[in-house]
């Protein structure tokens, strides 16, 4: 099992959006790092979704339902999509200002590498993200 965290712009693509149509083509994703993390990523990997610009929030899980493959919205083929489903709400929204003052999450990816969408959680920082979500 891995675990992950994908952002996406409310005003683009929001978690209500992707629970009311239960499935979403994780796709037009450009950054080499991230698209290296989409063809790591497997069926029943967890998945946290954080509302970016806006609300810096992760509000939701999701988990992955079909592996990585080639992006239907790129002309080159070295570029990959993940099929993800929604799994549950978060009750209390995960706000970027509480991950940046817990010191377990530190080290967390969203924090050093804050422009990447598609980035792995470690086991630890993804349980910490539930509880305090939940």
């Amino acid at each position: 099992m891995q675990y992950w965290l994908v952002k996406s712009e409310p005003e683009a693509y929001s978690w209500a959006r992707f629970v009311q149509e239960g499935r979403a083509c994780w796709d037009g994703v450009r950054n080499y790092q991230a698209r290296n993390n989409l063809q790591q990523m497997q069926p029943g990997d967890l998945v946290l979704f954080y509302h970016s610009v806006s609300e810096k929030a992760i509000v939701g899980m999701a988990k992955v339902d079909k592996p990585a493959y080639p992006d239907p919205t790129a002309d080159d083929p070295k570029w990959m999509a993940v099929d993800l489903v929604p799994v549950r709400d978060f009750k209390d929204p995960v706000t970027l200002d509480q991950i940046k003052n817990d010191s377990r999450l530190e080290n967390i990816a969203l924090l050093r590498q804050s422009r990447l969408s598609v980035m792995p959680l470690k086991a630890e920082e993804f349980d910490v993200l539930l509880a305090l979500g939940n």
